[in-house]
């Protein structure tokens, strides 16, 4: 088979995986289950979660009711294992378009004094309840002021007058939408055929799918003794009135709580792909276009700034040099001055090259990940609706890019020793330990913390060892592989000799790190509006769903790193300053400071509630350890945009 014919074979081989592709699953989650009338309805409950504490717990952790069958994991991936879920069976079951009222679901036993602390406790830390209906978390609407709130899940009860009250009612309000396999490509909003979603046999009996779920929490009085011969899903014996403005049911010790619930179904008008719309209502878009125009204000100005230094500056001096003859040259060099002084002296070693060797490494793998990961999760492959995919989806990414960080790592360190090969295997080995090897220890010490508290946020002993065969059979594998093709590589020539004594570099009126670490608040000043959003998903239980700006804002970012860390350099440059390398990571790297002092900012005037020194710790740490990932992956932007700059610089000065 000639070229044609292959090019014929590999382009048929594409367009039957696109096809497939296409047909296989649909962008955001998975594909609509079709239920007919009377159907059940399983609820799901995941771990109680607080903006108080930071700690989730397991929802079995309280005295509530449990299922018959008994309580069972669902099946969870790596992602939301590290993120704390612990989805599980509960209770409450419903029957598709079925209204049900005064269910009576089960009686507690007496409450001992440990779980009726242990109620008020969680009471006091203002815990919500999160349950899941066909992948959709339960959702809970309030006014204030006029506005309808929303918020996932309902409390687990609220204190009011010095007495507890617990909500031992709900009221569910399930939006389904009708499925007509005639209507398919309306409803899916595609125009594809209907072969689309899988469907039963019976096309005839009406079906429904679930695009809404809605609670309401009450607190209502029971009688414990009217309810002794009932079991689970009996009729309560009296109508049950559901008020969420009136708190009836106080726990005492020693004393049983009875729950209940009632379910309603509404036909809505919201299509199977729209179900998310409520959890995902743009707030504040207006503030992210305002965050991505302020960053482009500062792209600009600091480009006006690169753009003089090139064309005014660089090019200015450069034409002089290579319109004199050798004699004119050989005056001109007695009269040079900044930048060309350096010359020889400028590609002098670094101090600690290695350790710049591997933390450019680790920042190139960081930076992948972040890029690779925000620009699938834009696509809407890891959408909300699918919990841990993120995670699990930073993972993978990271793992593979071992091969890009060990690869960077020792072709710098090869390049900085002018070609010698020797140590490079020490350098591609630490590579993959050092943000790893941090990491582990900073997670390690907060695990510890979650495990005394008993948290369901805490790892299991299981999980660090899948975590560390992950590390140290995939992820150091690839990094040394990328060492071996950095080592097989050849190095970056120098485009002129480094002199044998180091030049004196004259006293500066102002300590250079200053500047160095100051150049880090035009970053911080791209980032910090859409790190606000960031930061309250994370810590206040808010879905996180605008990826694509937050793709447009990382560029932005990796963009004036750059711009910063070349003027800066050219700046010490011209003072003869010729130690940049360092001093061109922490130009762009020190955004990191002013990350991490902006959470703490956070933590005092935003995290208010967060109440105890496990709590803080926690918050603490797990800032450090996101404040050293943007450290690496900032600071090797700076560092590469710098060393192309001096590398590109210097290669057109023509020397004797």
């Amino acid at each position: 088979m000639g070229l044609a014919g292959n090019i014929r074979v590999w382009v048929l081989l594409i367009f039957v995986i696109f096809q497939s592709s296409c047909y296989g699953f649909y962008l955001p989650g998975s594909y609509p289950h079709k239920y007919a009338v009377g159907d059940l309805l399983s609820v799901k409950v995941n771990s109680i979660t607080s903006i108080d504490t930071e700690m989730p717990f397991s929802y079995y952790s309280l005295p509530f009711c449990k299922p018959k069958e008994g309580v069972k994991d669902s099946a969870e991936n790596l992602g939301e294992l590290l993120m704390g879920d612990r989805i599980e069976n509960s209770p409450y079951r419903f029957k598709m378009y079925t209204n049900e009222s005064d269910i009576f679901l089960c009686k507690t036993d007496p409450l001992s004094k440990d779980n009726f602390d242990l109620l008020k406790k969680r009471i006091d830390e203002m815990y919500q309840v999160n349950l899941i209906l066909d992948n959709l978390p339960a959702i809970r609407y309030t006014k204030k002021d006029g506005y309808v709130l929303r918020w996932t899940g309902y409390p687990v009860g609220v204190k009011y007058q010095d007495a507890y009250y617990v909500f031992n009612h709900l009221k569910f309000k399930v939006l389904v939408h009708k499925y007509e396999d005639a209507n398919v490509a309306r409803v899916m909003g595609t125009g594809d055929a209907a072969e689309v979603i899988p469907t039963k046999a019976d096309d005839d009996v009406p079906g429904y799918m679930v695009v809404g779920f809605e609670v309401i929490p009450c607190s209502v009085m029971h009688n414990a003794d009217a309810v002794k011969k009932l079991t689970m899903f009996d009729k309560y014996p009296n109508p049950i009135k559901c008020d969420s403005n009136i708190v009836s049911m106080p726990i005492k010790e020693g004393q049983p709580i009875v729950f209940t619930y009632e379910v309603n179904f509404d036909l809505s008008d919201i299509k199977w792909p729209s179900r998310w719309d409520a959890y995902l209502k743009m707030e504040g878009s207006k503030v992210h276009w305002f965050s991505i125009l302020n960053s482009l204000m500062v792209i600009t100005f600091l480009a006006g700034i690169v753009l003089v230094i090139f064309l005014r500056t660089v090019r200015r001096d450069l034409t002089r040099y290579e319109e004199l003859d050798k004699e004119a040259q050989a005056q001109m060099n007695e009269e040079l001055s900044g930048w060309k002084l350096v010359v020889g002296d400028v590609f002098r070693a670094p101090n600690n090259a290695g350790l710049l060797c591997i933390m450019v490494g680790d920042g190139v793998q960081i930076l992948g990940m972040a890029v690779v990961t925000i620009l699938f999760a834009a696509l809407g492959f890891m959408s909300p609706a699918s919990r841990g995919t993120l995670i699990t989806g930073m993972l993978f990414f990271y793992m593979i890019l071992g091969v890009a960080a060990g690869y960077v790592a020792v072709r710098l360190w090869r390049t900085i020793g002018c070609g010698n090969l020797k140590g490079w295997i020490s350098i591609a080995w630490k590579a993959a330990c050092f943000f790893p090897g941090i990491a582990f220890l900073i997670l390690t010490t907060l695990n510890f913390l979650l495990w005394g508290s008993h948290s369901t946020g805490a790892i299991p002993f299981s999980l660090f060892v899948i975590l560390l065969l992950l590390w140290f059979c995939i992820s150091v594998p690839l990094t040394l592989f990328g060492g071996y093709l950095g080592a097989k590589s050849s190095h970056i020539e120098y485009p002129v000799r480094t002199n044998q004594i180091p030049r004196e570099i004259p006293a500066q009126k102002y300590p250079s790190w200053l500047l160095v670490l100051g150049a880090g608040t035009l970053p911080f000043g791209t980032l910090f509006i859409e790190l606000f959003f960031i930061m309250s998903s994370i810590w206040m239980g808010r879905v996180y769903y605008v990826f694509g700006f937050l793709l447009i804002v990382l560029i932005l970012l990796v963009v004036v790193c750059a711009e910063v860390s070349l003027v800066l350099t050219y700046m010490h440059l011209c003072v003869e300053d010729w130690k940049w390398w360092w001093k061109s990571f922490f130009a762009s790297g020190s955004v990191a400071i002013y990350i991490f002092l902006y959470s703490i900012n956070y933590l005092v005037f935003d995290l208010r509630n967060l109440s105890g020194l496990v709590s803080a710790t926690l918050y603490l740490g797990y800032s450090l350890f996101m404040v050293l990932a943007i450290m690496l992956a900032t600071g090797t932007v700076g560092f590469l945009s710098s060393f192309w700059f001096v590398h590109y610089l210097f290669s057109s000065v023509k020397l004797d």
